[in-house]
C-alpha cells in the first residue's frame, strides 16, 4: 500500500546521491549522509507554502482570541453552539480546520518511507553479498553495495544502537557497537535539543489556556525523549537521527524567520459587530412610538406638526 511512498522517497534520495557521488565518490559516507539531509530539505521546500499558511492561521487565531473568549463565555453551557460558532468564526476569517495538521500529515509518510527504505538495505538473515545483490526500490544492486560499504565516522548509516551483532556483521567489514554509539549518541542529543527549542518556541507563539495548558507546557520536555529513547531502544538508524536533526533545525530557523515577519505585519482582523439593541415590549394600550429614519425619537414639536 505504501510502495508509492517508498519509491518516491528512494527516488529523491537516489537523485541527490548521484549528485554528491560526482563530488565525493559513490561509496563516500558523506555523500550518502548529504543525500539524506537534502531529502529533508527537498521535503521542507515543498512544504513552505503549507507552513506559511499554518503560521498565518495561527497568527489570525491569536488576533481572534478576545472573540473566542467571548464565545466561550456566552456558550459555556452549550458545547454544540460553541463548536458551531467557533467554526463559523474560523471560516469567516479564512482559517481552515486542518491548517495545523497539514505539515505533520505530509511529513509522517516520508519519515515512515525513509525508515523502511533504510531497513531494506540490510535485510535480516542475509549476508553482505546477498543484500548487495538485491535492488532496494529505485536503488540498483551497485548502489546497495555502495550504501552498505559507506560509513559516517565509522558507523553505517542504516545501523542503530540496539542492532543485533549479526546484522552489524552483515555490513561488510567489522563494525563495533561503540562505533555506532559514538555517532548515534551526539545525533540523538542534538536532535533532542532542536526538538525542545522548536516545541518551546511554538508554545511561546501559541500559548494554550484552559485544562490542557499544563500538558502543553510539558511538551518541550516530553517530545525530546522521542529522539533519545527512540535512538537508544528502537530501530532508528543513524540516517533517521540525521533526518530528525535536520528537520527540527530547519523548523526552528523557519519558525523564527516567519514569526519575525508576521510580527512586523500582523493580520488585520475586523472588530466584532456590536450586539443588537434589546427590543422593549410595548405595554398593552400604549401608543406606538414612531421613530425618525435616523433611528431617533421625533421631538414633541415635530409630532405636533405631523398631526
Amino acid at each position: 500500500m505504501l510502495d508509492p511512498v517508498y519509491y518516491a522517497v528512494s527516488a529523491v534520495m537516489w537523485a541527490w546521491h548521484q549528485l554528491f557521488a560526482l563530488l565525493l565518490g559513490p561509496a563516500s559516507g558523506a555523500a550518502w549522509a548529504l543525500s539524506v539531509v537534502f531529502l529533508v530539505l527537498t521535503l521542507r521546500a515543498v512544504m513552505i507554502r503549507p507552513f506559511l499558511a499554518q503560521m498565518r492561521s495561527a497568527a489570525t487565531m491569536r488576533a481572534l482570541a478576545p472573540q473566542l473568549a467571548e464565545l466561550r463565555t456566552r456558550h459555556r453551557d452549550d458545547r454544540e453552539a460553541l463548536l458551531r460558532e467557533t467554526a463559523a468564526l474560523r471560516s469567516a476569517h479564512g482559517v481552515p480546520t486542518l491548517a495545523g495538521c497539514l505539515p505533520a500529515l505530509i511529513q509522517l509518510p516520508v519519515f515512515l518511507g525513509l525508515l523502511h527504505v533504510l531497513h531494506s538495505f540490510n535485510r535480516p538473515g542475509l549476508t553482505f553479498e546477498q543484500n548487495a545483490a538485491i535492488a532496494n526500490y529505485v536503488f540498483p544492486p551497485g548502489d546497495v553495495r555502495s550504501f552498505l560499504s559507506a560509513r559516517l565516522f565509522g558507523a553505517p548509516l542504516s545501523s542503530y544502537v540496539a542492532m543485533p551483532q549479526p546484522l552489524l556483521d552483515a555490513f561488510g567489514g567489522h563494525v563495533e557497537r561503540w562505533e555506532v554509539v559514538a555517532v548515534a549518541l551526539p545525533l540523538m542529543v542534538l536532535a533532542a535539543v532542536a526538538t525542545h527549542f522548536t516545541a518551546r518556541h511554538a508554545l511561546e507563539q501559541n500559548p494554550v489556556e484552559g485544562p490542557g495548558a499544563a500538558v502543553q507546557r510539558l511538551l518541550p520536555w516530553v517530545l525530546p525523549l522521542g529522539a533519545l529513547l527512540g535512538g537508544l531502544f528502537f530501530p532508528f538508524p543513524v540516517a533517521i537521527l540525521l533526518y530528525w536533526l535536520t528537520n527540527n533545525a530547519w523548523t526552528l530557523v523557519q519558525q523564527r524567520l516567519v514569526h519575525r515577519r508576521l510580527a512586523a505585519a500582523p493580520p488585520v482582523v475586523p472588530a466584532p459587530p456590536p450586539p443588537p439593541e434589546p427590543v422593549v415590549a410595548r405595554k398593552p394600550g400604549a401608543k406606538p412610538v414612531r421613530r425618525h429614519a435616523s433611528g431617533h425619537r421625533p421631538s414633541r414639536k415635530r409630532r405636533a406638526t405631523a398631526r
